[in-house]
């Protein structure tokens, strides 16, 4: 067959997404700290964007003002919208516009009718603003200008370098050994490599580490665990011939093998009982306190309130929501004002986008609120009754019940916390698989059944300690169908070691590291 170009017609539906349906669908994904920072864009970017608490300052300061103008004072001239609608600068608005408009500002310096001289007022005035808030002002003052930074590691250990150091040379190898420093503390780069660059001396580098190893926090700069819990044992006068076997069996240690850790330290239940709690108390990461700064708190998106007549309230939490307007005033304006057709165009390109920011905020507002009242519905018996009775529940559940995509409902669900009287959970923890019951009845929620294995292990005889087999038998008395690697799974999702090695801790008279809410440093 002969190939040839040829036109042919052909129909069909697609789905085109625009950039405005592009731009709905990341809103709603977003969660309130990245929302708040888009929004902050869109207002510095759209002179047609303002906040609705700016505006609403506005039209209160304006009523009052018009309340206790003098009587044979008119209205105000068309003019002076610019004091009231506009949340801008009056240089960038006269460049705007043409006109001269700073007149329309100065209402807002009148003088006081009664108290001190429009000279004193002033000079109180500029030294409130200077100083943060006078004797006599009513602004609170800022306590945030009065907090510390918090330094990083590297500037904590550059500060002390700076004193252990002297010679030059040393301060330039110890900060390419800062540099090489990973977040927990630990020296992660290579000495020879430190010396090539900087034209020097293995042992050079390796003696001027040694230096930097006695820096605070105690243990930093060491490239092993052993070394870094060598370092804080020989602080404290701790490194002893049975110590030192002991760190050098680290391994040992993680497997919890006290037999052999007595036979080659030398010491017995007591003794060593007594050496691995000092190792415990030891800090396996030395720059963990210096770590990432805290993360930002989780807002909750909505709240959940119990009402009256037993049911639950489900509200949005109305501070986490930002809430902008459109100035349509400044946009007629603007767009009477202008003799090019660039800038008709322009204002009708701001204008559009502004609006379709301000339905697609409250269409994101909607959908949360919608979805966050379903799995409340849902999932009701969880607010009463905790953990246990969680339902099975998933996306398509929720979006078949309110009308929307699955995907809707994931991106609502996405980084959204609701407050419940249990407690701040993120959306997505309602969301769990089902486990099918023995008698084909109501199927039970997965989050349930871990929390029932995590009970079951924690209520456990020491002298008898549960397998999994055993967990699966007892799971199914109770009508719930689990396979053993599942029960495996789920334990392992809750850092519960398995049968052997908890029956190892528990008969052995170091007890148990979970039990005392500890770990040892071989497993950080």
């Amino acid at each position: 067959m002969a190939l040839s170009a040829k036109l042919t017609m052909r129909q069909g539906q697609t789905m085109v997404l625009t950039p405005q349906l592009l731009q709905a669908i990341k809103l709603l994904q977003m969660p309130n700290m990245e929302l708040a920072a888009f929004i902050e864009n869109e207002l510095a970017s759209n002179p047609l964007l303002e906040r609705a608490e700016d505006h609403d300052t506005r039209e209160t300061e304006r009523l009052e003002g018009a309340a206790e103008a003098p009587a044979g004072e008119g209205p105000a001239e068309p003019g002076d919208w610019a004091s009231d609608s506009l949340d801008t600068d009056p240089g960038a608005m006269a460049a705007k516009l043409g006109t001269e408009i700073e007149n329309a500002f100065d209402a807002d310096l009148t003088a006081p009718s009664a108290g001190p001289t429009s000279a004193d007022a002033l000079s109180a005035g500029s030294w409130a603003g200077v100083g943060g808030g006078g004797p006599n002002s009513g602004d609170a003052p800022d306590l945030e200008a009065y907090v510390s930074e918090t330094a990083s590691l590297q500037e904590h250990l550059e500060r002390q370098a700076g004193v252990v150091l002297i010679d030059p040379v040393d301060r330039m190898i110890g900060r390419a050994l800062i540099d090489g420093l990973d977040q927990a503390g630990y020296f992660i780069g290579s000495l020879d490599d430190i010396a090539e660059r900087l034209g020097t001396t293995g042992p050079t580098v390796a003696a001027v580490l040694v230096k930097m190893q006695t820096l605070e926090p105690t243990g930093v700069f060491a490239r092993t665990l052993a070394e870094c819990l060598e370092l804080q044992l020989r602080e404290r006068d701790r490194f002893d011939p049975a110590m030192q076997a002991m760190i050098a069996n680290l391994p040992a240690l993680a497997r919890r093998d006290f037999a052999l850790l007595r036979r080659v330290c030398g010491v017995d239940d007591e003794d060593l009982a007594d050496m691995i709690a000092e190792i415990r108390r030891l800090e396996p990461k030395p720059g963990r306190a210096f770590g990432d700064l805290p993360g930002a708190p989780a807002i909750p998106d909505v709240y959940v309130f119990a009402a009256p007549d037993r049911s639950w309230r489900v509200e949005l939490n109305s501070q986490a929501l930002p809430r902008v307007l459109v100035n349509e005033t400044y946009a007629a304006v603007i767009r009477r004002g202008a003799a090019r057709e660039e800038d008709k165009q322009y204002v009708s390109t701001q204008l559009q986008s502004a609006n379709w920011l301000t339905k697609s905020l409250e269409q994101r507002a909607r959908t949360i609120l919608n979805v966050a009242s379903e799995i409340v519905r849902r999932q009701d018996a969880f607010l009463v009754e905790g953990v246990s009775a969680l339902r099975p529940l998933n996306l398509k559940m929720i979006g078949e019940a309110i009308g929307v995509h699955e995907s809707t409902v994931s991106r609502a669900t996405a980084h959204k916390f609701i407050q419940t009287p249990r407690g701040l959970f993120e959306m997505k923890y309602f969301f769990t698989a089902a486990i099918a019951s023995a008698d084909s009845g109501e199927s039970h929620s997965a989050e349930a059944v871990r929390q029932r294995i995590r009970q079951m292990i924690d209520e456990e005889d020491p002298g008898d300690v549960l397998s999994d087999d055993s967990i699966v038998e007892r799971l199914r008395k109770v009508d719930i169908v689990v396979a053993r690697r599942t029960v495996a799974k789920y334990r392992d999702s809750l850092r519960i070691p398995s049968s052997v090695e908890r029956r190892k801790m528990k008969m052995s008279p170091v007890g148990s590291p979970r039990a005392r809410g500890d770990s040892f440093p071989a497993e950080a």
